[in-house]
C-alpha cells in the first residue's frame, strides 16, 4: 500500500468512501481528518480496493501511530480483517472503534486478536436537532431565559449580524481565537492543545468550501464575537467541530448555539458535538445540553 499525507486538496477523490459512513465517533468526519492536520499530528490514507486505509502520526514518537477502522462505502472490515491488516503495516493498535463494532461483533471474538481498552475521554456526545434547534420544555428553560436575556440587551438597531463563514474571514478568526484565549487566560504558544485547535480552525476556514463544510458567525457592532463550523458525519448526523463565543457577554454563547443548531443542521436528525476530552467544565457543558445518546470510543491493541 503506498500512502501518502492527507491534504485539503484530497476531499474530492476521498470523499467517496464516505458516502455511506456508518461510524458516529466525529473523528470519522473527512473534514475532521483534514483540518487537524498539523506540525504536530497528521492523518495518512491509502487506497485498497473499495476502502480507504487510514492511519495517524504524532510527530514524535514515530512509535504513536494508530490506524482508525477502514472507510469504505460497501463493506466493513471484521475483526479478522483488522487483525491482518494491522500486522501486515505493523501498526498494532487502532484508536476510535465505536462501541457499535464492539457489539455487532461480540467482545469474546474480537478478544481474540486484540486487547479491548475503553477510551472515556474521546466519547462523543449525541443530540436530538430538534432539541437544540427548538429548547423544548422545563430542562431547556435556563438556556431560553439567558438566550431572552441575549436579545434584550444586544437586539436593538441591527447591533447583532450573523452571516454564512467564508475564507475571506480566516485572519478574523485567527484574531478572535487569540482574544478568546486571552479572555480565559490560556497562551497559546505554551498550550499546545490550544494551539492544535486554533491551527485546525484556520485550516477549517481556509477551506471551508473545499471540503464542503458549513459555518456561521455573529457580529455584536461590527465585532467578531463568536462562530460555529459543522460538516457531515453520516447520512442522519452532522458533527459540530467547533464553537467559540466570547463569556463576557450573558447568553451569547446559548444564542450562537441555538442558532448553529437551526442553520447548520437542516435535514440532520442527530448532532454530534464531540468529546469532552475529560475536561470538567467541557464535560458539564456538553450534560447540560441533555445529549440523548453517548458513543463510547474503544482503542485495540494487537495481542
Amino acid at each position: 500500500m503506498r500512502f501518502r499525507r492527507i491534504l485539503p486538496s484530497d476531499y474530492p477523490k476521498l470523499k467517496g468512501f464516505f458516502e455511506f459512513q456508518r461510524y458516529r465517533l466525529c473523528v470519522y468526519s473527512l473534514s475532521s481528518i483534514i483540518v487537524w492536520s498539523n506540525h504536530l499530528y497528521n492523518p495518512y490514507g491509502a487506497m485498497e480496493g473499495e476502502a480507504l486505509i487510514i492511519y495517524n502520526e504524532w510527530a514524535s514518537p514515530k512509535k504513536d501511530r494508530y490506524l482508525i477502522l477502514p472507510i469504505s462505502p460497501v463493506k466493513e472490515y471484521v475483526p479478522e480483517e483488522l487483525y491482518d491488516l494491522a500486522v501486515k503495516l505493523g501498526i498494532g493498535t487502532y484508536w476510535f472503534v465505536p462501541d457499535d463494532y464492539i457489539k455487532k461483533y461480540k467482545q469474546s471474538r474480537i478478544e481474540h486478536f486484540f486487547e479491548i481498552i475503553e477510551q472515556k475521554e474521546f466519547e462523543d456526545y449525541i443530540y436530538l436537532t430538534e432539541d437544540l434547534s427548538e429548547l423544548k420544555g422545563n430542562k431547556y428553560s435556563k438556556k431560553r431565559n439567558l438566550i431572552h436575556q441575549f436579545k434584550r440587551d444586544y437586539f436593538g438597531k441591527g447591533r447583532v449580524r450573523i452571516e454564512k463563514i467564508a475564507p475571506s474571514v480566516v485572519s478574523e478568526c485567527n484574531d478572535f481565537i487569540e482574544k478568546w484565549g486571552e479572555e480565559r487566560g490560556f497562551d497559546l504558544v505554551r498550550d499546545k492543545e490550544l494551539a492544535c485547535e486554533k491551527q485546525a480552525l484556520i485550516n477549517a476556514v481556509e477551506n471551508i468550501n473545499i471540503l464542503e463544510a458549513n459555518g456561521i458567525l455573529l457580529r455584536i457592532d461590527g465585532v467578531f464575537s463568536a462562530f460555529g463550523i459543522s460538516s457531515k458525519l453520516t447520512n442522519n448526523m452532522g458533527v459540530l467541530h467547533f464553537e467559540k463565543a466570547f463569556t463576557g457577554i450573558k447568553g451569547l454563547y446559548q444564542f450562537i448555539d441555538n442558532e448553529c443548531a437551526k442553520y447548520l443542521f437542516k435535514g440532520y436528525t442527530y448532532i454530534n458535538k464531540e468529546s469532552d476530552m475529560n475536561i470538567r467544565g467541557l464535560a458539564r457543558a456538553k450534560k447540560s445540553c441533555h445529549p440523548i445518546m453517548r458513543v463510547k470510543s474503544y482503542r485495540l491493541k494487537v495481542r
